[in-house]
């Protein structure tokens, strides 16, 4: 099965003592195509962005089940010998519902996804005011995610996120967090890491569990780069804006010139031709190998070109 292999390639990955998946976060179709295209090996579906790209609407626990697992499933589709990491906010519910959006997930080809210990109403990691739930409820949404995992014969991997630094400290986030890997987690994940101290003493804490770092530029956790968190010793880390925030800097540029200028100027690429074209777009997305599989099954919708 397709999710079969995705998860297991991620397993592979977190096994290889020379490697540390980087993700950057992508939020729908195009931005995942690009990052496929520059050559990553994982891609990372934020919850942040989907619920912007959308919705439309802040990280707010907003986004349904069938929100997420959509747009995780779309993406993971694109290409699926790339694992897609993939935001499950809480689990949107109790043990049932969690395993039931461990089951969708697991379908739609994800390799893997991380649950929280947030209240339900649940804010981005970075934000301010996070309520939690005690651990006996985290750790329960863990159990339930592992057990479903193993009902549906998965590898898909599950990690825990604790939220739990902000407003009870770093002894009760690592508590958390092993505990939660004693239910079935795979990964940990602090998030809201506020030193590079943190960051080093997490790993050795939960070792010899696989530890996720999160960059997220403007938040709470210093930025550092690919070399220096594997030197630490994480396996996964996350850019989880780059795409949204990306788009959000060249879309306020293109309706800013298109407003006060009332056109946009074309943008041209080293040897003369427009950058970012229709055309450009069209190929990053499949067009050329589209019309080829038309053509190769006897079809003739394209006999004319395209």
């Amino acid at each position: 099965m397709a999710q079969t292999k995705s998860a297991s390639k991620l397993r592979q990955m977190l096994a290889d003592p020379e490697k540390t998946v980087i993700c950057p976060g992508v939020h729908d179709g195009l931005t995942a195509r690009v990052a496929l295209n520059v050559g990553f090996d994982a891609l990372y579906m934020t919850g942040a962005g989907t619920a912007a790209s959308r919705l439309g609407q802040p990280d707010l626990g907003l986004t349904t089940v069938d929100d997420m697992a959509t747009n995780a499933g779309m993406i993971a589709g694109l290409d699926r010998s790339v694992p897609v990491i993939a935001d499950a906010d809480t689990g949107f519910g109790g043990p049932l519902m969690v395993a039931r959006t461990t089951e969708k997930y697991i379908l739609q080809g994800v390799a893997a996804f991380h649950i929280e210990d947030q209240v339900t109403t649940k804010r981005c990691g970075h934000l301010g005011g996070k309520e939690l739930v005690d651990t006996p409820t985290f750790v329960a949404r863990i159990r339930a995610a592992a057990s479903a995992r193993s009902r549906m014969e998965s590898d898909i991997v599950i990690i825990a996120r604790t939220d739990a630094l902000q407003s009870r400290g770093y002894e009760e986030a690592v508590s958390r967090l092993k505990a939660a890997v004693e239910a079935g987690a795979d990964v940990a994940f602090l998030e809201g890491i506020q030193t590079k101290e943190q960051m080093a003493q997490v790993v050795k804490d939960m070792a010899p569990t696989p530890c996720l770092l999160n960059m997220v530029g403007g938040g709470v956790t210093p930025l550092v780069n690919a070399r220096e968190a594997k030197e630490l010793g994480y396996k996964i880390v996350l850019w989880p804006i780059a795409g949204m925030t990306s788009v959000y800097i060249a879309m306020r540029e293109f309706c800013e010139e298109l407003k006060n200028t009332g056109e946009i100027k074309n943008r041209y690429k080293e040897d003369g031709k427009i950058d970012g074209g229709v055309r450009d777009v069209f190929e990053l997305c499949g067009l050329s190998a589209c019309v080829e599989f038309d053509k190769e099954m006897g079809g003739a919708s394209f006999a004319n070109g395209a």
